[in-house]
């Protein structure tokens, strides 16, 4: 048990709180008035009763050392998220928070932060949300670790994010888009277009994941580009997956194979004009875009919409949820939802046609009975 000792000083006499900690150390604290030495003692004793007593001197530790202790405990997130962290970290939160101790990071500061990441610098609604999820979580991870007694900064009313809404091509569209590319990158476009391949899931696509006899593919690995070096590794959801091509697809894909892959089953099967791995950077400025220039295409439009043009395609013949799902290895139905719900409405009104005819055809079916 604590106990509160009057000490008298040159300036005035002040209330010393004197406890120990549930390891047996000595801590103390002093204040001006009797009644908050009081106060302070009953919280400790109370929090130390329930379990729930955090010792204020390891939540002294500033940010800028936190953050470093916090991402080396982040071992399997993606090479490109750790970036984006330290990035965030760098150039937003360290700035504004670096120095301060983490027990002095209070809720009405970081709103004031994010208000001003908002409104003063012009940040988009998206990456100060980015910014604030980082600063959450390190709070999060100092609560869950005993550095902190509680998570002050949780709910902070964040900017609304207006989604902008996702383009796809047509058919006609892919036709156009891969047909104007160069020879060896046609197939690209129908693989990506048609099997829903993230960029890197294309750039690290080898022969012999392709299954020409059955019309698949096997996506085992991704390759992306942080900080100007290509990182291998799983494919985003950690998860090995399979997509199905259709056969003019897989007949695209056997010719491309002949014509520019290594017969060595670990080759790559789309590689840059020199036979490297294909670089983001690089595909975009010598082939992407002057291919674009000279199409009816939006000059705009990313590679990765032609992933969202996979979903859209199979949604429009009529693919069920679970299929969409199934070809564009979402870690849950909820994602499929989330991302393509607004596409399913029409293939509903679809069913509830064949419904309409089914049950007209009954009706008709039980009317002759009856009548006969």
């Amino acid at each position: 048990m604590g106990h509160i000792e009057k000490r008298n000083r040159d300036k005035g006499s002040v209330w010393r709180v004197r406890y120990r900690t549930p390891s047996g150390r000595e801590l103390s604290k002093t204040f001006r008035r009797k009644v908050d030495a009081e106060k302070f003692l009953a919280t400790v004793e109370a929090d130390i009763a329930r379990g729930d007593w955090v010792d204020p001197t390891l939540g002294q530790v500033t940010l800028d050392e936190w953050s470093q202790r916090w991402l080396a405990g982040k071992r399997r997130i993606k090479p490109k998220t750790r970036a984006g962290y330290e990035s965030l970290l760098s150039s937003r939160i360290l700035p504004a928070f670096g120095d301060v101790a983490i027990n002095r990071i209070d809720r009405e500061s970081v709103e004031a932060w994010v208000s001003d990441l908002l409104d003063g610098e012009g940040l988009s609604p998206s990456r100060v949300k980015q910014a604030y999820f980082v600063l959450h979580a390190m709070v999060k991870a100092a609560v869950r670790q005993g550095y902190l007694a509680r998570d002050v900064v949780e709910g902070i009313e964040m900017p609304r994010i207006i989604a902008r809404e996702r383009r796809f091509l047509t058919p006609a569209q892919v036709v156009e888009l891969a047909e104007s590319m160069p020879a060896k990158y046609r197939a690209f476009v129908y693989v990506v277009s048609y099997g829903g391949l993230r960029f890197g899931e294309a750039v690290a696509l080898r022969r012999r994941r392709c299954d020409l006899l059955h019309g698949r593919l096997e996506i085992a690995e991704g390759a992306v580009d942080v900080k100007g070096k290509l990182i291998w590794g799983t494919p985003k959801t950690h998860q090995i997956g399979a997509v199905s091509l259709p056969k003019f697809v897989v007949e695209a894909l056997e010719e491309h194979l002949d014509q520019y892959v290594d017969p060595d089953p670990d080759a790559l099967v789309f590689t840059s004009e020199e036979g490297g791995p294909l670089r983001n950077g690089n595909f975009h400025a010598r082939v992407w875009h002057p291919v674009l220039a000279s199409t009816s295409l939006p000059n705009d439009l990313n590679p990765h919409e032609l992933r969202h043009t996979c979903a859209t395609l199979l949604i429009a013949q009529g693919a069920d949820p679970k299929a969409i799902q199934t070809q564009m290895r979402h870690s849950t139905i909820s994602v499929t939802f989330d991302v393509y719900g607004h596409l399913f409405p029409g293939h509903l009104n679809t069913v509830l046609d064949r419904l309409d005819d089914d049950h007209q055809r009954a009706a008709e079916d039980w009317r002759r009975e009856i009548g006969g």
